[in-house]
C-alpha cells in the first residue's frame, strides 16, 4: 500500500484551503496513494496562538459540511482520507476531530484528539474538551489504521493503545512549530525531539507511524504586516515522514516544503518486525497498573 502526506500552509479563506487540499489529495491519489492524510485543522490558520471566540464560528459538525464535502472525491479515488476539523458538539462543546472518510464506502468514524496541550500560542484548553471515544482502529478498504492528533504524540501509552486495537498505521495529523525566539537555541533539539518520539513509537508498537504537519510562518495576529520579522507568531517546521515498523525513516518532506509525499508500506514487515523485536509477546500486563497513577502515590 502506498501512503499519502499533504503538508501545505493555509490561508484565511477556508473554502480556497478546502480546495487546495483537494487538489493534494488528487494529486496523492494519482502518484498511487491508497491512504491521504491531511495537516490538524487544516482549514484555517492555527487559531489556538490566542483565546478568541471568534475561531468557534468556524466549528462545524462532524460528519458534516466537510466530510460531505470530501465524499465524492474519497470515492471517485477510491482513497481513505483522514481529515482533521475542529468539531462543534454542542454549543460549548468542542473537540479537535479527526475524520476517516473510506472511499466509496464514505465516512467511517472519528477520533477525538485526547491530550490537549496548554503552552504559549497553543492555548487549546482554550477551545478543545479532551476527547471521550477512546483509542480506535478502522477496518478500512486499505489496511488497519489508528488516527491520533498531535499533542498525542508524545504519549507512548496512546500509540500503544490503538496498536493494540490492529492498527497497522498511526496517523498523526500535526501542527508543531516553532516560537522564532527560540529558534537558535532549542530548535533543532525540539524538532528532533518530535521525530524520535514517533519513531520510538512505531518501534516499540512494530508499526508504521505518520506524521503530517502544516508549514509556514503563521502571526499571532493575521493583520500584522511585521509579525514575520519581529518573531510574533509560530515557524512550522514542516518535516512530515514516514516511519516503518524498524523506525526508520522511510521519506519526509522538508520544513519549507508544500506538497505531497507518497511512500511505500509493506504491511508484511510489520509481522517481520514482530517476530525479530516481540515486544508484543514479552509484556508484563500483570504489571503495569501503576500506569493509571499520576504519579508515584
Amino acid at each position: 500500500m502506498k501512503i499519502g502526506l499533504v503538508q501545505m500552509s493555509m490561508t484565511t479563506d477556508r473554502d480556497a484551503n478546502l480546495a487546495r487540499a483537494q487538489d493534494l489529495v488528487r494529486e496523492a491519489a494519482g502518484r498511487g496513494a491508497g491512504v491521504v492524510c491531511l495537516p490538524e485543522l487544516f482549514l484555517s490558520p492555527y487559531f489556538c496562538k490566542t483565546e478568541s471566540p471568534e475561531p468557534f464560528a468556524w466549528a462545524e459538525p462532524v460528519p458534516g459540511p466537510t466530510t460531505e464535502a470530501l465524499e465524492p472525491l474519497a470515492a471517485e479515488l477510491d482513497v481513505v482520507v483522514v481529515a482533521s476539523l475542529f468539531e462543534r458538539r454542542a454549543r460549548g462543546l468542542y473537540h479537535n476531530t479527526a475524520a476517516v472518510i473510506d472511499g466509496p464506502r464514505g465516512y467511517q468514524g472519528k477520533y477525538r484528539k485526547m491530550h490537549i496541550p496548554d503552552d504559549p500560542l497553543y492555548y487549546e484548553k482554550y477551545y478543545f474538551t479532551p476527547g471521550d471515544l477512546g483509542f480506535l482502529n478502522w477496518e478500512t478498504s486499505k489496511g488497519d489504521l489508528g488516527v491520533l492528533v498531535c499533542w498525542d504524540q508524545w504519549y507512548p501509552e496512546a500509540a500503544r493503545l490503538t496498536a493494540l486495537q490492529g492498527a497497522e498505521i498511526l496517523f498523526y495529523p500535526t501542527a508543531i512549530g516553532w516560537h522564532p525566539g527560540e529558534k537558535d537555541e532549542h530548535g533543532e533539539a525540539q524538532r528532533e525531539a518530535w521525530i524520535t518520539a514517533q519513531r520510538a513509537h512505531a518501534i516499540a508498537n512494530g508499526v508504521y507511524v505518520v506524521a503530517v504537519n502544516r508549514t509556514g510562518f503563521e502571526p499571532v495576529t493575521l493583520d500584522d504586516p511585521d509579525a514575520e520579522r519581529a518573531g510574533r507568531g509560530i515557524e512550522f517546521w514542516g518535516s512530515s515522514f514516514v516511519a516503518g515498523p524498524d523506525g526508520r525513516v522511510l521519506g519526509q518532506l522538508g520544513q519549507d516544503e508544500e506538497g505531497v509525499l507518497v511512500v511505500e508500506a509493506d504491511l508484511g514487515a510489520i509481522g517481520d518486525q514482530r517476530h525479530g523485536w516481540p515486544f508484543l509477546r514479552d509484556r508484563r500486563v500483570d504489571a503495569y497498573g501503576g500506569v493509571t497513577e499520576r504519579y508515584g502515590r
